[in-house]
């Protein structure tokens, strides 16, 4: 039985990762640790935080049957730091059934409990096949990627949690689908780049969480991580009226921390029933 909690200390982690996989583990370490004196009970991570920037992503995948170094990390330090932890994503073996199927892993978040038990995991719907205007130029995650088909929700101590990835950002109807499953907080690690960040980050993180009345953690990879890859950062938490709480703006890694009221939530809800009032 889940005992509700009116009031969340979280915090989003903005990272710089690279290719080197101790290297990243080191610098979540950190932020974990300064979570932990900040206080904070829930802490997102970033997409790719563990690994970012590599071609043989197939050769890093992870068996949640036969932990690698990234998943026997996440046990033990949600268990060291006592925290719920959203775990980024972390490239997963091709169904998990075994040895990975093909050249593509899934990209999935997964959400750990402060036992050092991961209670969640949702796989990466949207992938990001898309043209940009920077030094990269073409993006092909479903190279590497295979898509997942399931939106995630989870319970915790403070309320019922949705679990989404990056370009998912830019699809109302699956974070639609995580409120009738019952969120109230909607995690978006995400490596969003510097062009469509600056352009889009905060105007669709505010949207989501207005028009699902959800309070929105937003962690963002944020810096340059070489070979022409940049990052917007700007890791923020935005509650359900669409104001911003905390805000990461300058790059590298850091935490943005804020205090979230569940109570201020159910008022709104209550003062303005959108969710109930939809007719289609």
């Amino acid at each position: 039985m889940v005992v509700h909690v009116e009031s969340l200390r979280a915090a989003v982690a903005q990272m710089c990762s690279g290719p080197d996989v101790g290297a990243n583990l080191a610098q979540a370490d950190d932020l974990m640790r300064q979570a932990r004196q900040e206080e904070v009970a829930l802490l997102v991570l970033p997409e790719n935080f563990a690994i970012f920037g590599r071609k043989d992503l197939i050769t890093c995948a992870e068996h949640p049957d036969e932990p690698g170094p990234i998943l026997k990390f996440l046990a033990e330090r949600s268990r060291h730091y006592d925290l719920w932890l959203v775990a980024g994503t972390l490239p997963y073996a091709v169904g998990c059934q075994g040895a990975p199927a093909g050249q593509r892993v899934y990209p999935g978040s997964g959400l750990w409990s402060p036992e050092g038990v991961c209670v969640a995991r949702y796989d990466k719907c949207h992938l990001f096949d898309v043209e940009v205007a920077d030094g990269v130029g073409s993006y092909r995650e479903s190279e590497q990627f295979a898509p997942g088909d399931t939106p995630v929700v989870a319970k915790t101590p403070w309320g019922v949690l949705g679990l989404s990835i990056c370009y998912d950002l830019r699809f109302p109807e699956y974070f639609r689908q995580l409120v009738e499953r019952g969120a109230q907080m909607l995690t978006v690690p995400s490596a969003f780049t510097y062009n469509t960040g600056e352009a889009h980050w905060e105007v669709l993180l505010r949207a989501r969480a207005i028009e699902n009345q959800c309070f929105v953690l937003a962690a963002n990879q944020g810096g340059d991580h070489g070979n022409h890859r940049l990052t917007w950062g700007h890791s923020c938490m935005i509650d359900p009226w669409g104001q911003v709480l905390a805000c990461r703006t300058s790059p590298g890694p850091g935490l943005a921390i804020a205090d979230l009221d569940f109570s201020a939530q159910r008022q709104l809800r209550a003062r303005m029933p959108v969710l109930r009032h939809r007719r289609f």
